[in-house]
């Protein structure tokens, strides 16, 4: 018989790749779903873990294999060391996504690395991972899985917007979720921000001070991604083959390439959000904090952008994957076909034991 109150660990690794998120959260289930976050943090990736995982689509496949043993360990680790941190106890399981080494979904392959069983051994717990693998495998994009949350925890709101590596949207349609990539977002602007020495562009400061290439705007909007029919999802190898050729054959000053790929990341959002009167879209990632981003988002959809407290911005994907782990230790459905495309409604995951 399934319980109504469940004490878990969500790990989230996204492709900003600023490093693990961490949130021990529980959930409660009598009328319908409630969460806390009780405590939650970043745990920053050495230098040396951003190059390997900026890389990943680069290594040979016993290189991934053996990367995946060696970031299996250094997750493990991370997350030790936070439960021993906040003194965590009786815990129902942690939930870990991983993160994504491969995104192929069209043809059938998608690979978290972090995954291992050996995870539960080094941790002494439960754990509930490797979410994306059946549903590529029942022809689904393996992508986006956060929906299931969106419509359990965040019914209130008309949209749920994350902008994170990639902006990505969920919404309800004639009774069904659906959700997708929009497009790509922090992992584009965090990359050409580099180049000035800077992790992130603080506020978008550096974008506001820049000006428009309306010729590569033109450009980026007419890329073919964005007249496909959802569900549809992006990676990291599109990214290095589609946009950062395009956006590097203009030659652009690093301020002008941040004000144009706003630019373009508003000018996405506004295609997809069919504004009402009070329309009201929750908007979590770290590109809420990018408050120039978020001025053009508002401007262009002309919505209620609701920005929430902090933890639900930054860690509300490590929330959501905690309770993917609770659903299908429940065997209950935490996977949308109307969103992924897979064949069926299905609660997808591994359970490794201790």
């Amino acid at each position: 018989m399934n319980k109504n109150h469940y004490n878990v660990i969500g790990v989230m690794s996204g492709t900003s790749l600023d490093g693990l998120d961490i949130a021990h959260c529980t959930f409660t289930c009598s009328e319908g779903w409630e969460f806390k976050i009780l405590e939650a943090e970043t745990w920053p990736y050495p230098s040396d873990w951003v190059e390997k995982l900026r890389n990943l689509v680069n290594f040979t496949k016993s290189e991934l294999l053996q990367l995946d043993e060696d970031y299996t360990r250094f997750t493990g680790d991370a997350i030790s060391r936070f439960i021993q941190k906040h003194k965590l106890a009786a815990l129902d399981a942690i939930c870990s996504h991983g993160h994504t080494a491969l995104h192929q979904p069209e043809i059938g392959l998608t690979y978290q690395i972090g995954n291992l069983p050996k995870l539960a051994t080094i941790l002494k717990e439960t754990v509930v991972c490797d979410f994306r693998v059946e549903d590529v495998a029942l022809g689904g994009q393996g992508a986006p899985l956060v929906p299931i949350g969106d419509r359990l925890l965040f019914s209130k709101y008309d949209y749920c917007l994350n902008l994170g590596g990639f902006a990505n949207i969920s919404f309800e349609h004639k009774g069904q979720r659906i959700a997708y990539d929009v497009c790509p977002a922090n992992i584009v602007l965090n990359h050409y921000v580099g180049n000035l020495g800077f992790d992130y562009d603080n506020g978008g400061k550096i974008a506001k001070s820049g000006a428009v290439n309306e010729l590569l705007l033109q450009e980026l909007n007419a890329l073919s991604y964005y007249k496909s029919h959802y569900p549809k999802s992006l990676g990291l190898e599109w990214v290095k083959s589609e946009i950062f050729p395009l956006i590097d054959s203009f030659q652009l000053s690093t301020k002008d390439i941040l004000r144009t790929f706003v630019e373009h990341i508003a000018i996405q959002i506004s295609n997809e959000i069919k504004s009402k009167s009070k329309t009201s879209v929750l908007t979590t990632g770290g590109g809420a904090f990018n408050t120039f981003l978020m001025e053009r988002v508002s401007e262009k959809t002309k919505s209620v952008i609701v920005i929430p407290e902090n933890p639900i911005i930054e860690f509300k994907e490590a929330l959501i994957f905690a309770f993917l782990g609770v659903l299908k230790h429940r065997n209950e459905t935490n996977c949308l076909s109307s969103v992924t495309g897979a064949l069926h409604d299905h609660s997808s995951g591994k359970i490794y034991y201790s």
